[in-house]
């Protein structure tokens, strides 16, 4: 089986906002050309396909809520985000409130699961493996906690558990959107004004602080990348 060509864009430093509306663009170009494959099937045109993309990016601080969330789980009003310049969004994704800032990894899959499955689970679970194994490369154990989608170190551990890295998506058409959220070198202080992912008395952590230096964020991103091309079979171009 020949393996899925999927496009890779590093988007860089971008506003949550603009990264959100480009993948809503590239979502429903998508959608689009599935609607246009459907109407085209008696004439069997095969020029016609979905495109898959994986996008990177860095986002300046800001809080975002999923669709299951709760704004009381954002522990500041409207004044103090102001103040502090931290911008706050509710998402069509799933899961709950988390945060995006400097020298996290954020990674937005853009894929077409109907070229791979049609199992949202099992989409999750390779996300949480592809990031497990980035991990593993830096002596990092990560591991997945029951229930709680993300990526987690001593989940396993009563009062010891702590989050290294988030995960929300939204699906249409089998089409992709949103994705993880890495802590590398990532300032933690600004987890302490959420209760991330809606989750009571459990840590966040970083690489940074679990390796007690700063990591080299572009060499990361680099593995995240071949490990994308080891867990989805697929092969990444651009």
């Amino acid at each position: 089986m020949d393996k899925q060509k999927v496009i890779f864009k590093d988007l860089g430093i971008i506003e949550y906002k603009a990264a959100w509306d480009y993948q809503e663009t590239l979502l429903n170009n998508n959608v689009q050309i599935k609607s246009a494959i459907r109407n085209a099937a008696s004439s069997h045109d095969s020029e016609l396909t979905t495109t898959n993309y994986f996008l990177f990016c860095e986002h300046p601080a800001v809080y975002t809520l999923g669709k299951s969330g709760k704004k009381e789980n954002v522990l500041m009003n409207d004044d103090e985000l102001a103040a502090n310049d931290i911008a706050f969004f509710n998402t069509n994704r799933g899961g709950d409130i988390t945060f995006h800032g400097p020298q996290q990894i954020v990674g937005y899959p853009i894929l077409d699961l109907e070229k791979y499955y049609t199992d949202i689970g099992k989409y999750l679970r390779n996300l949480e493996e592809m990031v497990i194994l980035t991990l593993a490369e830096y002596g990092i154990k990560g591991g997945r906690s029951k229930g709680e989608t993300g990526v987690w170190i001593d989940e396993d551990i009563p009062g010891r558990e702590r989050k290294i890295c988030a995960i929300g998506v939204r699906c249409s058409r089998w089409i992709t959107m949103h994705g993880f959220a890495l802590n590398v070198n990532t300032d933690l202080g600004f987890f302490d004004h959420i209760i991330p992912c809606g989750i009571q008395n459990k840590q966040v952590t970083s690489m940074q602080k679990e390796l007690g230096y700063t990591v080299d964020y572009s060499q990361v991103k680099e593995k995240i990348k071949r490990n994308f091309e080891k867990v989805f079979e697929s092969e990444i171009t651009g």
